[in-house]
């Protein structure tokens, strides 16, 4: 990491009264190997932690995931996001009552759910004896487990979200984040 990066870091780090740790992978680990490259940090301590898919923008309902967190009291909670056309994508399947995770299928042909993983997590650290220091995918090899296991849950997001991987999503994305902003917060928002 650059030292400018780092400087940049610290400064906001301070600001928000928070600690920035970087873990850097040597080689691709996936959407789980990272989180076990954190390990030490994160299971030291008895709390939750929060994972995020970093090419997803939203609302970030941190507050009210965590809530529902503790609510159930189960090893998991992810986020899913209703969207139009699900057979792009791998969908949940859950208790709409309960938000407990009964299964995921993956791009299907016929109409099961139109939710799908939003990439937006929090977990109790005993989900790290789940994860390996290896390549290993978070949503095949963990998540099927844990739902088995009657340890994941689901909350809706009910505000904006968007996958934003490709460069017109992100614009699109940044549309969604401006409209969210000028109806909740216009303060923050450039005048003149």
């Amino acid at each position: 990491m650059s030292n400018v990066l780092e400087k940049e870091m610290n400064k906001h780090a301070k600001r928000l009264g928070i600690e920035i740790i970087f873990s850097q992978e040597e080689e691709p680990l996936g959407t789980a190997g990272p989180i076990a490259l954190a390990r030490k940090y994160l299971g030291s301590c008895a709390e939750p932690f929060f994972v995020l898919n970093s090419d997803v923008i939203s609302d970030y309902p941190f507050s009210n995931l965590l809530e529902f967190h503790k609510g159930h009291g189960k090893e998991g909670t992810i986020c899913v996001a209703k969207v139009e056309e699900p057979s792009k994508y791998g969908v949940v399947v859950y208790e709409k009552d309960s938000g407990r995770i009964q299964r995921f299928v993956e791009k299907p042909q016929e109409f099961v759910s139109n939710k799908i993983n939003a990439g937006m997590y929090i977990f109790n650290p005993s989900v790290l004896e789940r994860i390996e220091e290896r390549p290993m995918s978070i949503e095949r090899e963990v998540f099927p487990s844990m739902a088995e296991d009657d340890e994941l849950y689901c909350m809706e997001l009910n505000n904006f979200w968007m996958d934003i991987g490709q460069p017109k999503d992100f614009l699109k994305g940044m549309c969604m984040y401006l409209t969210s902003l000028r109806q909740k917060s216009p303060e923050k928002l450039y005048r003149g």
